[in-house]
């Protein structure tokens, strides 16, 4: 079993910054792939990026590519989504994930694990 919680969630303007925060416990960390997704009011929950256990490769959505970027300290048990140039549009709940495999990693049925989510909101 993995308790995954997140934090960093806030209000910002439209062009800001935000970092996320996942903090794992339970099972060993590094053995999970990671990722975060998003789901806005009234839409379904989204893949955003994901990073495999030892971090060397990591991948996003084409809607964050160059903005966000997906990091992993596995001697902190935590992960990270670093977001820049934020717009309106990404104004979501951002949850955790750990998946145990490579099958699926752009989608939720991948991921074994989910955090309780922290609300992002960027105003225009």
């Amino acid at each position: 079993q993995v308790q995954l919680v997140e934090s960093g969630g806030g209000l910002v303007q439209a062009g800001g910054s935000l970092r996320l925060s996942c903090a794992a416990s339970g099972r060993t960390f590094s053995r999970y792939g990671m990722g975060w997704f998003r789901q806005a009011l009234g839409k379904e929950r989204e893949f955003v990026s994901t990073i495999s256990w030892s971090g060397g490769t990591t991948y996003y959505a084409d809607s964050v590519k160059g903005r966000f970027t997906i990091s992993r300290d596995n001697a902190k048990n935590t992960v990270y989504l670093q977001m820049n140039s934020l717009k309106p549009e990404d104004t979501a709940v951002y949850y955790c994930a750990a998946r145990d495999s490579a099958w699926s990693i752009f989608e939720l049925k991948g991921y074994d694990y989910w955090g309780q989510g922290t609300q992002v909101t960027v105003s225009s």
